[in-house]
């Protein structure tokens, strides 16, 4: 048989010749309930993932919650056994930030303090350490609703590849996801994250920065009135929640949906807004602040508006308010 000479990548596909899909590989920094979700998202979607923490017990930790929530989506047939193991087999997590390197994306989402704070100056320290480990051209994301993108951005070299992401965890059906354009973020960014929401099958809604951005405007305002409302002795609790589903057709009240977002998230972003606009409309309730210092916060901490079991489930209205 003739020896063959002649080079033969020219002729078949090569790894020199394969083209890297954008967005084959993301980034997460912070992987509290935030960050966990967009994790489970983006590898659900076929996504490499690689998010970063700060211990291995975090990391173990995380690891645990994504794979008991594939395996409620297994309970409800809506997840085989093969895809789960895929979806995990895409998710690694790691203490270094060089692991990031080759990520198209990395969304900054580090997890909220006990008192519902999340840090600006952590916040800017990580997009800091991103910008020295990742491409000029990769995005870097921050996962916020009051925090303004264009502060976060300001020491950064490549400042128009910034922009602010919101994505909604109230359930799973609310695939938006509320893109924040900032003083620097270039259209070529925009386009992209369209592209990155279309890939992971969500309806991106174009913003420009503002505190509260769109959805928490509107639902800031609505949950104080209903607390007026039920301080005035108006409605009981339940009743109100039942107004809210059934005439306006929504999947929880508005105080079921201020237990599963976080008390303590609402109280201190209604602060935020409130210093940002200054209209008394943002001043959070004194029934929140109620309940925010005597940390019954929500479905989190098993008591809130409601009661819950251990396994989340709603009990009935918290008499102690």
């Amino acid at each position: 048989m003739a020896e063959i000479i002649e080079p033969i990548e020219d002729y078949g596909l090569s790894s020199k010749h394969k083209k890297r899909s954008l967005f084959s590989k993301i980034g997460v920094v912070g992987c509290g309930r935030d960050g966990r979700h967009i994790v489970s998202l983006t590898a659900l979607s076929g996504m490499e993932v690689v998010f970063i923490e700060v211990s291995e017990d975090r990391i173990n930790e995380a690891l645990r919650d994504i794979e008991n929530g594939l395996n409620t989506k297994i309970e409800n047939w809506g997840l085989t056994q093969g895809e789960k193991r895929a979806t995990m087999g895409r998710i690694k997590g790691s203490l270094d930030y060089n692991d990031l390197k080759g990520c198209d994306f990395v969304i900054e989402a580090i997890r909220y303090e006990a008192n519902g704070e999340r840090s600006t100056e952590l916040r800017k320290e990580v997009f800091k350490n991103l910008e020295m480990v990742l491409a000029s051209d990769a995005i870097i994301a921050t996962n916020a609703t009051t925090v303004i993108i264009s502060e976060l951005a300001a020491d950064l070299k490549y400042k128009e590849r910034c922009i602010s992401l919101h994505f909604p965890i109230t359930h799973t059906e609310a695939r938006l996801l509320e893109v924040v354009r900032g003083t620097f973020t270039s259209q070529e960014a925009i386009d992209k994250i369209y592209l990155f929401a279309n890939m992971i099958k969500y309806t991106p809604i174009s913003i420009h920065e503002s505190s509260g951005l769109v959805s928490f405007r509107i639902l800031i305002t609505m949950l104080n009135e209903a607390c007026e409302i039920w301080m005035e002795n108006v409605a009981s609790m339940e009743d109100i929640d039942k107004e809210f589903t059934i005439i306006y057709g929504q999947r929880f009240g508005v105080f079921q949906l201020a237990d599963i977002i976080g008390i303590e998230k609402l109280v201190m972003m209604m602060e935020d807004m409130f210093h940002e606009y200054g209209d008394k409309k943002y001043k959070a309730s004194p029934v929140l602040w109620r309940l925010y210092r005597s940390k019954q916060v929500g479905k989190s901490s098993g008591r809130g508006f409601y009661i819950y079991d251990e396994n989340g489930k709603q009990l009935g209205p918290n008499n102690l308010i």
